[in-house]
């Protein structure tokens, strides 16, 4: 093959595959941090000092180039509809709006708010009224718990869904708070609409009973280690868990989730994190277990040179691999495009393995986030062929009782009404023997004004919405 007919080739397809250098934006660009040096950047003491918690701090870093309309409508949104509290370190916020102005000249008031309305990093993170449905804001299925985690708990924060896997929430916060968490019930702070639920045992206490559990359930033998967020566990705590964790004979598989990696890389870059997770990862290998670290990014403009770093970090510690689970969110991510182009960032940029897409799960006021499983399946076929077949993420849908499902493994489907049926093979730890699996089916909902005009006209005569 010719070099002018490869150029054609490329030039001819839907997607064209372009290698990226990664970029870390200019943080002096915005107004509150103009002096920041390159060492408190660097600095995981600086960026949690410094993470912004309300709207009055987020005026302190961008000021006047954001119109007060933006500030009027994320106060409104705060007080009205986020299920989740306001919480981003610099890092983070860093990645919002990045191509506008430059060090020291930053655009116009006018040019910022609209980027920054548009920016699909800040329509998840900072989540204002205006983004927010009124027709359909909430599915009349929503629910906080969607799904029913709480309800499968074997010991207080230890989930028990799938036979041989166990979700362990070690702690209830994060270092940042994500508009659409799908544990809004149990994360972060209390908001106006959100009276949170809390852990009744001392994270002492927890931890012992999950562990307990654990050496008397042989079946178990893959641990994903959650939250909330394990980076912000302190490390002397977390290291306590996995290494107790570790010596249970028949854990094969820990998993250590964090978003953190990719909204705070500067703490896995720490040197007391960088050490402890060396002796972990060695433990690990010693005892023939594949330690893994799953982080959440949903945009390629969140993976920087940084996060590079603390994965190559983290790989160097010894951690078998490092695999991000993004969610399917409108207006971030819902595009063929954007999706190839978040993959190839992670792959190429960060070393992190694409593995999941989860459809936003049915939580309150989260209907403009959320996708059809049409969608969802039209999503799964595009990205198909660009990628490498080990690095292809499997785009799912989290089916409540059941589990992750990829999207093409829908039983039946009324588009019409936007709802679909899913079946399983296993029972979780809240079902007995009277479950037949062979015939039992599990509905999940597709957002209503994704539906035709027959299919809103039949949620309407339910009376149910909201």
């Amino acid at each position: 093959m010719t070099i002018e007919t490869s150029i054609g080739l490329a030039i001819g397809q839907p997607y064209t595959y372009h290698q990226r250098d990664l970029v870390e934006p200019d943080w002096r660009r915005l107004p509150g941090w103009r002096d920041v040096t390159e060492t408190e950047w660097r600095s995981v003491q600086w960026q949690r000092a410094h993470c912004v918690k309300n709207v009055a701090q987020l005026r302190a870093v961008w000021g006047d180039l954001v119109d007060e309309r933006f500030y009027a409508d994320l106060e409104r949104d705060q007080r009205e509809r986020a299920t989740m509290s306001m919480l981003l370190p610099p890092q983070m916020l860093n990645t919002i709006a990045p191509h506008s102005g430059s060090a020291g000249v930053p655009g116009a008031p006018g040019s910022w708010t609209e980027a920054v309305y548009a920016d699909p990093v800040r329509r998840y993170m900072v989540p204002v009224f205006s983004d927010r449905r009124t027709d359909w804001p909430s599915h009349p299925y929503a629910q906080r718990d969607s799904l029913h985690e709480h309800d499968m708990w074997v010991a207080e924060g230890l989930t028990h869904r799938y036979p041989t896997k166990v979700l362990a929430e070690l702690l209830p916060t994060c270092p940042q708070y994500c508009g659409h968490c799908t544990r809004m019930d149990l994360v972060g702070n209390s908001t106006p609409t959100v009276d949170k639920l809390k852990f009744d045992l001392k994270p002492v206490d927890r931890h012992d009973a999950m562990l307990a559990y654990l050496r008397r359930t042989p079946t178990v033998r893959d641990v994903v280690v959650s939250g909330g967020d394990v980076a912000n566990l302190p490390w002397r705590r977390l290291e306590d868990f996995l290494t107790r964790l570790l010596e249970i004979e028949t854990v094969r598989d820990v998993r250590l989730a964090s978003k953190a990696l990719v909204g705070l890389p500067q703490h896995w870059l720490s040197d007391e994190v960088r050490a402890g997770m060396t002796r972990v990862a060695g433990l690990a290998r010693d005892r023939g277990v594949a330690l893994a670290i799953h982080t959440h990014a949903n945009h390629a403009h969140s993976v920087t040179p940084l996060v590079a770093e603390a994965t190559r970090a983290m790989l160097d510690a010894g951690v078998r691999d490092v695999r991000n689970q993004g969610v399917l969110l409108d207006g971030v991510n819902a595009d063929p495009h954007a999706l190839l182009d978040l993959c190839f960032a992670l792959l190429d940029g960060a070393q992190i393995m694409p593995y999941y897409f989860y459809m936003c799960d049915m939580i309150p006021a989260a209907e403009h986030w959320r996708v059809s499983v049409a969608d969802a399946q039209r999503l799964q076929h595009h990205i198909m062929g660009y990628l490498p077949g080990f690095a292809t993420p499997r785009i799912v849908c989290d089916v409540p009782f059941v589990g992750k499902r990829w999207v093409h493994q829908v039983a039946e489907y009324d588009r019409v009404r936007g709802i679909s049926e899913w079946t399983k093979n296993y029972r979780t730890s809240i079902e007995g023997d009277e479950v037949d699996l062979r015939e039992r089916t599990y509905p999940y909902y597709d957002p209503i004004h994704t539906l035709p005009p027959e299919g809103q006209d039949y949620w309407r005569q339910t009376g149910r919405f909201s």
